[in-house]
């Protein structure tokens, strides 16, 4: 029988969770950084505010997972 550790799973999970945000934040960073003449660092920031809740609830999710498969869920895989 496999016994899995619930709580070291949440840790992957959350690991895979940063991953999956930075990757999305990558492109409005990049925005915000250069500071580029043109480019709408407003919207970028809104898109960015909207991933943090987006992630967030994930997390929350995550925390609350009493199953591999629920944290499967959460992720979206």
């Amino acid at each position: 029988m496999i016994v899995i550790n619930i709580d070291k799973a949440k840790s992957i999970g959350h690991g895979i969770r940063r991953a999956m945000r930075e990757e999305e934040f990558a492109p409005h960073d990049k925005v915000i950084a250069a500071q580029i003449p043109g480019t709408d660092a407003v919207a970028a920031e809104a898109a960015r505010a909207a991933i943090r809740v987006k992630y967030a609830d994930m997390q929350t999710a995550i925390d609350a997972a009493a199953t591999p498969e629920e944290i499967k869920t959460a992720l979206g895989v």
